[in-house]
């Protein structure tokens, strides 16, 4: 199943896209939230497309999208989980997951405008797979961790690389600023995905190829980083991991390249659609 949620910010409602066509289920489920994945709702909506996919309303095609899952109760990143993007900025590639925190304010859908904050000079893309997390999980095992798993998404894990690095302190403050978390289009449920480990991911600046990857190069796999993570804290239904960026950032170019007002950043992952955001100063319309 792939799972969309339409409709102005703040006001989304649950869908779901079948073969290219957008359909409502909000006469069904209030949304993707926490209470829908911990209480069976993927099997739900599974039976009702089974029942009476037929039945529900369409929704029009130029309808936003927002963020396929409502607001979480954490987004969990993982650093530095591609050993070319570790070379490119000068680290060493981990011998444990690099774990940071991206503000759950900062979520946005996957054709909305990204907002440069105020003050920024060194604003970055970074295409990432991200995981939503679908039932309770603590102190999971690795071997178990794949059934904790409802679905994947595209991600701009969009960053400040001022804030990041030079301001001291931790990464988060460079990873949290409103809008620098677009998601989606959909949620993909793992089947739609087959094999995770080899999902091409690519992204774009104003038409020119900066990063072309694949999960194949992870240095910790999902079911890894599910287990690593649920050591330190509990995750809960509707939490996101974000996987780790492959190379060709704007942070490891020669010299450094960061994104401009008016700037396009498109971008996608094999079985997880395409996004596509605007670069906006702060402040402008």
């Amino acid at each position: 199943m792939k799972l969309i949620r339409f409709g102005q910010p703040d006001q989304e409602k649950p869908g779901v896209l079948l073969d290219g066509t957008r359909y409502d289920v909000s006469a069904h489920f209030v949304d993707y939230d926490e209470k829908f994945f911990a209480h069976g709702g993927l099997q739900q909506l599974a039976d009702l497309l089974q029942h009476q996919a037929g039945q529900l309303p369409v929704v029009p095609a130029e309808v936003r999208l927002g963020p396929p899952v409502a607001r979480p109760s954490k987004i969990v990143c993982v650093g530095l989980n591609y050993a070319d993007h570790a070379r490119e900025t000068g680290a060493t590639p981990p011998s444990e997951p690099v774990l940071f925190m991206k503000s759950t304010t900062a979520l946005v859908g996957p054709f909305d405008n990204i907002v440069i904050p105020r003050g920024s000079v060194k604003t970055d893309w970074e295409v990432e797979l991200a995981v939503v997390i679908g039932k309770k999980a603590s102190y999971v095992e690795e071997a178990d961790a794949l059934q904790y798993v409802a679905g994947y998404a595209l991600h701009n894990d969009v960053s400040e690389r001022e804030f990041q690095i030079e301001r001291g302190g931790t990464w988060d403050k460079g990873k949290g600023c409103d809008t620098f978390a677009p998601i989606g289009p959909w949620l993909a449920t793992p089947d739609e995905l087959g094999d995770v480990d080899s999902l091409r991911l690519w992204l774009t600046v104003n038409g020119q190829k900066m990063q072309d990857g694949t999960t194949a190069e992870f240095i910790f796999r999902i079911p890894h980083l599910i287990s690593y993570i649920s050591q330190f804290m509990t995750l809960l239904p509707g939490d996101v991991i974000s996987t780790g960026t492959p190379a060709g950032v704007g942070l490891g170019m020669t010299p450094p390249v960061y994104l401009q007002p008016g700037d396009v950043v498109e971008l996608g992952i094999d079985g997880l659609g395409t996004s596509r955001q605007v670069l906006k100063a702060y402040g402008q319309d």
